[in-house]
């Protein structure tokens, strides 16, 4: 038995386009939810099932899903669609009208053409599963109308106003409630004032006394760079940091800091301190939070920069930290 025309109706669900080789194509239009007022009937959105005459190349389609279907090969479902084709092509030629379950019929015209006629018995629109075509009764709201107003002549609804009692004490409460809120606003706005200059007040001080307190102000680098292993000549034993080739001088961009001050005159102290161990010990000038910088020395050089500033680390003070500039 020949299942080609059940086939063709199992590709329209997925394809707008299904060829049959040496006939026609099959294609489909969606078309979307429609009223019919004269009969109050609803229709679900569907797919409009057309034919063309022209399209007869076959693309493999219907060969393929065929030879899959039947599990036979590609050519074994080519010649069963042509000997299909041959049986619908004689049917018509002896005058007879050819149904095509689920997708429509053909026959002969008047004037010999080959007419299709689509079946709408079956929706091949996925999304619209399961909804089908309902008619709902007309609504006859001038009946319900007229019924109301029957009712309204025979037991008309009258309404008697409910007598208001009067009672003055509400009104001197909502006077006093008024007085009193006014009364807290101002009240709640001099405490909200009051606050603020006190924070104020507390703010500065406090800031003076951080300002007098900051005496000096070190840094140390939790994150320091990797250490750079130095060939150098070995010194004698006995030799100090500051008597290192690599003690620096007062120029170059990177200085090893020994500490910041608040005043002056101890930063003045620690550099005569620093040279008096053997340091070339200097005043880098001021930072942003006006603290007078020291530094054990400066270098031009990166790399020496770093090994001193290992070897005062290890040697004499463990806050010292280098400043680029």
């Amino acid at each position: 038995m020949n299942y080609t025309a059940k086939y063709i109706s199992e590709l329209l669900y997925r394809y707008e386009c299904v060829i049959l080789p040496g006939f026609g194509a099959f294609l489909t239009r969606r078309e979307p939810a429609s009223i019919q007022e004269s009969t109050h009937s609803f229709f679900p959105p569907k797919k409009l099932i057309s034919f063309n005459r022209q399209l007869q190349n076959n693309d493999g389609l219907l060969a393929n899903y065929i030879a899959s279907a039947e599990g036979i090969s590609y050519a074994d479902a080519v010649a069963k669609i042509q000997r299909y084709v041959l049986s619908i092509q004689d049917s018509l030629t002896q005058g007879k009208r050819v149904e095509l379950e689920g997708i429509g019929a053909f026959f002969t015209s008047v004037e010999n053409t080959v007419q299709f006629e689509p079946q709408h018995e079956v929706n091949y629109l996925t999304e619209a599963f399961g909804l089908h075509t309902f008619a709902s009764p007309e609504i006859t709201r001038e009946v319900y109308k007229e019924e109301v107003e029957a009712i309204e002549e025979v037991t008309p609804i009258t309404f008697t106003p409910e007598k208001r009692r009067e009672r003055p004490y509400l009104q001197y409460a909502a006077a006093a409630a008024i007085v009193l809120g006014i009364g807290g606003f101002f009240t709640l706005k001099e405490v909200s004032n009051a606050n603020i200059v006190y924070n104020n007040k507390q703010e500065k001080q406090a800031t003076e006394e951080i300002q007098n307190t900051i005496q000096e102000a070190t840094f140390n680098i939790s994150n320091p760079l990797p250490a750079i292993t130095l060939n150098l000549s070995k010194k004698e034993e006995g030799t100090s940091v500051a008597e290192a080739e690599v003690q620096g001088s007062t120029t170059g961009n990177y200085h090893i800091v020994a500490g910041a001050f608040r005043i002056a005159s101890n930063a003045d102290k620690k550099v005569e301190n620093l040279k008096s161990e053997g340091f070339n010990a200097r005043l880098i000038g001021v930072n942003k939070y006006g603290l007078h910088q020291v530094a054990y020395a400066s270098y031009s050089d990166r790399a020496q920069a770093l090994q001193m500033l290992s070897k005062i680390k290890k040697e004499h003070s463990s806050r010292a930290w280098l400043l680029v500039q």
